[in-house]
């Protein structure tokens, strides 16, 4: 089965969420829950990781976690593994608890606010799944990070850090009139409902700056195999795809302008259009596009051609 690239590297930030097989409970009591914060620490000390918030809904759960070291899929491979084996054990049943592979999101963690967002959007699920009514502050929801951020210092996990998102808050004291203004800030996004924000953390796989992004796309490109799909792979093919197309035109002397002015079927646009099909994966589609090659089908044709000898030299 194809399979998403996951990607890693020292300092990465990521928002993990997986649900239960079937969307069922991944908890049944709150002994379940306890033992799967105790799994996360456990997991946290083991691969090294700081998580900066998470919650616990019924049937999955959300994580951001900071990878200091690049232990991303060794440490989710323990932690989920672990926790169903311990869940299983328990309740006395067998097979998969989670739905497949979890979703990951990178973050960028250059200060600039996404991550403060992530960790908003985690500690507001209880509120968007009405698990708390409309009168009850979101610190009285007991499985999120939430209410541990509340606490003063000394009191929280070792392994959960809020001074991140106290920073891209603009709170530069972790005091009991810092952690006042951060809970007033979060129940003010609560009322504000303002769910648009969140959009790309719903979908996707990288949140932040696109300079980041294009680094990380340059990364995924010399690891990007047939086996991998989704929105990473089409975009790092693109960007494959680019250097080729300019490589062509400044072999050739063309600039963007050329290559409007040639016609559709002009046969220097046909070899390019073939290596392009050789040498990455995009999409006839993107092809004539690109190239400026008119119609799906004229490409379709053109490249049978050149396979039947038709427009070769």
């Amino acid at each position: 089965m194809a399979r998403k690239l996951r990607v890693e590297y020292p300092g990465a930030i990521y928002h993990l969420m997986n649900r239960g097989d079937r969307r069922e409970p991944i908890f049944q009591d709150d002994a379940d829950r306890l033992r799967f914060i105790e799994t996360l620490g456990e997991a946290c000390v083991r691969s090294g990781w700081q998580v900066h918030a998470y919650c616990l809904m019924p049937n999955h759960f959300h994580l951001a976690v900071e990878t200091p070291q690049p232990t991303l899929v060794a440490g989710m491979k323990w932690f989920v593994g672990t926790y169903t084996g311990r869940f299983n054990r328990r309740h006395k049943q067998f097979g998969h608890l989670f739905s497949g592979r979890y979703k990951s999101l990178i973050v960028d963690g250059s200060g600039s606010g996404y991550l403060r967002t992530v960790c908003e959007y985690v500690h507001l699920n209880p509120a968007r799944a009405s698990l708390l009514q409309p009168e009850q502050p979101l610190r009285e929801y007991r499985w999120s990070s939430w209410p541990e951020y509340l606490r003063a210092t000394g009191k929280r996990p070792e392994w959960l850090r809020v001074d991140r998102v106290l920073g891209e808050a603009g709170i530069p004291k972790d005091s009991a009139a810092g952690r006042r203004e951060l809970e007033r800030g979060l129940e003010a996004r609560r009322v504000a409902k303002a769910e648009e924000s969140y959009q790309p953390i719903r979908r996707g796989w990288f949140y932040g700056e696109r300079a980041l992004k294009k680094e990380l796309l340059g990364r995924m490109s010399e690891r990007m195999g047939p086996e991998h799909f989704g929105e990473e792979r089409a975009e790092t093919q693109a960007e494959k795809a680019e250097r080729v197309v300019s490589e062509e035109l400044r072999g050739h002397g063309w600039t963007e302008a050329t290559l409007a002015q040639r016609a559709k079927g002009d046969a220097e646009k046909v070899k390019l259009a073939v290596r392009l099909r050789k040498e990455t994966l995009v999409t006839v589609s993107w092809i004539a596009e690109r190239l400026r090659m008119g119609s799906v089908a004229n490409v379709n044709t053109l490249l049978y051609q050149w396979r039947q000898g038709k427009h070769r030299d």
